[in-house]
């Protein structure tokens, strides 16, 4: 805890602080009288402003305390004695700043903020009338390099407001990063800072800029109590870890024989799903469950046989289960009884009790109150529901179970695998920042799949983050990011949900996707696990259904992130050999009625192996083989003979989805197949043919560009494209 008292600066002394750091203010002078202030007035050169300064002064402007656009030495002795009138004794000592009218059309807000979970953060936002229509901020944590504040710059909504504007230049952005990080650096100096607001930066007609006003506040710490430190998961090693996710043997503590319990259902899912390690159970009666002879206890298990407890028992007899298990060398433990951290200050307590004793015997606590883990390496589901995905290369963790549940039904759906799974429950001593830092080094895992709803340490968090995303892509879906889902998610984890726009800023310095939408984030994933990374932002739209064309080339045009690219000459010329006359000539490639004969896989790989192509979108998959289905449907399938055609169908459709696999890892490029079928018509041969190759069949094309323009800017990012 820290217990301070709060000082807010003056603004000359405010200035002071950030002109040593390189912030540029208007000209300005400060001045204790009236007449004083009239004849800096008349030296700066008119028109001025006046302000009353004082520590003790901070919101002059509610108060009335400044004059705008004075424009002679009598206005300006007038105002100078009307303000100084206007203080008062609780002011303390007074003084008049007289600075020059600076005018411009556009305002900037730059400042600092130290979160309680992330620390030192720049911000910057557009101010004046931007601010109130727009409320366009973004956050970056400090210390923040020049790089990192022009990128910081790019994710401000609204762009055109630094471009040209009614006659007047761009805003010198190279100069607006300079302040960035000149702000950043007064953070990091002096931690005493807890904010910093400079408001405004007006954007002179030329584009540059210069700073008018400013407020430093600082804190002053008496006493700061670090006991509370990362100390209680030093203990973990990948020891720990290879017990959970790939364990020896697993016992089933509180094994049921009533099919409703969570004692048999995981028992259940661990026999069903294939487990080939030694599978324990307990049972205080020694009943058999399925087909299991159960132990009284764990001590009656034998030695050195089970690295995994599952525990299904009720809170109260939890700490001696733990010891039990220590005395069994059992490294890794996942509770699912409720009643701990979400039930109360007892359940808080008991919590607090269950971490400190598992931190004392060395012991990998996962959970309490959480749904389980899953390890398709070692066909482990050791949950207390389903389902089971297939093996693949997507991990999960979430602090919501049921985001684990659901991401694991798409990889159903999907045919795109996952890794492991793990729902972190109530996170007493490991949760979101452990798994990523596991997750950074196992060798099971491409990509990292997350659902977060509270923060109870932003730096952990941070610092795991970037962790995981130097060696690997990391997709979040965060709830919380509105008032009502904040407290959703207080009630539901009981952590602290930082400011979303916060959030938002540490996500993109450490280069993690942040996505709203949970399909979209597994599509993403998906990406990332199924296809190589694209080079470059060039993507052409190949499609055998034009509207779909459309509403795909509408989503890259909106997002502004790949490249709609013009055909070149040689390769529309090429294509034009294969297709009809009337075909689009155009990116999106409308074939036209092509797909009727067999040249969609060649134009297909005209464009994949076009040097200049650095992405496909193939759309139209499974058209032919709908109505293949059709044909088998209806009741002339056995009188016309039309197994020919219904075969020739179905193959064309599998054909193409096997020529995109096979050219995608020919070339190095993305192929994305997208089809509505993949949802309305999983059993379609085409989108069959996409889940045989191991790809993600998307949903649609605007699924397909959503997720291939998440996939391009990390790799940019990464330097892996340019």
């Amino acid at each position: 805890m820290i217990n301070s008292k709060q000082l807010t600066l003056s603004e000359v002394t405010s200035k002071q602080i950030l002109k040593k750091f390189g912030v540029t203010f208007a000209q300005e002078s400060e001045v204790l009288s009236a007449k004083d202030a009239a004849d800096v007035a008349s030296k700066i050169g008119f028109p001025v402003a006046i302000k009353v300064c004082a520590n003790a002064i901070s919101h002059k402007t509610e108060r009335g305390l400044v004059r705008l656009n004075i424009r002679n030495t009598e206005e300006a002795l007038t105002a100078a004695n009307d303000l100084l009138k206007m203080t008062t004794k609780a002011d303390g000592d007074v003084s008049l700043l007289v600075a020059k009218m600076e005018s411009g059309r556009r305002e900037l807000i730059v400042g600092l903020v130290r979160d309680p979970q992330f620390g030192a953060l720049v911000m910057c936002g557009l101010g004046g009338v931007f601010a109130e229509v727009f409320s366009d901020i973004v956050f970056a944590p400090a210390p923040l390099s020049k790089q990192g504040a022009l990128q910081m710059l790019t994710r401000l909504k609204n762009q055109t407001a630094l471009r040209e504007f009614r006659g007047e230049s761009a805003v010198d952005t190279s100069q607006l990063g300079d302040i960035l990080v000149a702000v950043s650096n007064a953070g990091v100096d002096d931690p005493s800072i807890i904010s910093v607001d400079i408001n405004p930066v007006i954007v002179r007609a030329d584009g540059s800029l210069v700073a008018v006003d400013a407020l430093v506040v600082k804190q002053e710490p008496e006493s700061l109590d670090k006991a509370e430190t990362l100390e209680h998961h030093q203990h973990l090693s990948d020891n720990h870890f290879a017990s959970l996710f790939e364990p020896r043997g697993v016992v089933v503590v509180g094994a049921s024989t009533h099919p409703g319990k969570f004692g048999f259902v995981s028992l259940h899912n661990i026999l069903a799903s294939g487990y080939a390690g030694k599978i324990f159970a307990t049972n205080l009666e020694k009943a058999t469950v399925l087909g299991i002879d159960c132990l009284a206890s764990v001590d009656d298990l034998p030695e050195n046989e089970v690295d995994l407890a599952f525990i299904c028992t009720p809170a109260s007899t939890n700490l001696e289960i733990l010891r039990a298990c220590a005395r069994k060398s059992i490294r890794a433990v996942y509770v699912t009884s409720a009643g701990y951290g979400e039930a109360g200050d007892a359940g808080r307590k008991a919590q607090e009790e269950l971490k400190t004793l598992a931190t004392e015997l060395e012991i990998l606590l996962l959970g309490p109150n959480g749904q389980g883990i899953v390890s398709t390496p070692k066909k482990l589901c050791a949950q207390i529901v389903g389902p089971y995905p297939p093996s693949g290369s997507i991990s999960l963790i979430s602090q919501s179970g049921n985001f684990v549940s659901s991401f694991m039904n798409y990889s159903r759906q999907t045919k795109v695998g996952i890794a492991r799974a793990v729902s972190a429950g109530n996170a007493a001593q490991v949760g979101i920042p452990e798994f990523f830092s596991f997750y950074a080094n196992d060798l099971a895992t491409k990509v990292v799949l997350a659902y977060i709803e509270g923060i109870s340490n932003g730096n952990e968090l941070a610092s795991s983050m970037k962790k995981l995303t130097d060696k690997k892509p990391l997709v979040v879906v965060k709830g919380g990011s509105t008032d009502g889902g904040a407290r959703a998610a207080a009630s539901h984890t009981g952590a602290l949900a930082s400011d979303d726009r916060i959030f938002d800023g540490i996500c993109s310095s450490n280069n993690v996707i942040r996505v709203a939408d949970a399909e979209d984030a597994f599509d993403i994933a998906a990406t990332f696990a199924t296809q190589p990374l694209p080079k470059g932002p060039n993507t052409i739209v190949l499609t055998t259904v034009g509207g779909w064309g459309v509403v795909t080339s509408d989503v890259i045009a909106v997002e502004g992130v790949l490249n709609l690219m013009q055909l070149p000459q040689d390769l529309s010329k090429d294509i034009s050999a294969l297709l009809p006359d009337r075909w689009s000539k155009n990116n999106p490639v409308d074939c036209a009625g092509g797909e009727t004969r067999d040249t969609i896989a060649d134009v297909m790989r005209l464009i994949a192996k076009h040097p200049q192509v650095d992405s496909i979108i193939f759309l139209g998959l499974g058209i032919q083989s709908n109505q293949a289905r059709l044909m088998r449907e209806g009741s002339f399938y056995d009188k016309f003979e039309l197994a020919r055609i219904v075969h020739y169908h179905e193959g064309q459709d599998e054909k193409y989805a096997q020529v995109a696999a096979e050219l995608s890892i020919e070339t190095g490029k993305p192929i994305l197949v997208a089809t509505e079928l993949g949802v309305a018509d999983p059993n379609n041969p085409g989108v069959l043919a996409v889940q045989k190759t191991g790809r993600l069949c998307y949903a649609n094309g605007q699924r397909a560009a959503r997720a291939l323009s998440s996939v391009y800017q990390y790799a940019k990012a990464k330097s892996h494209a340019k």
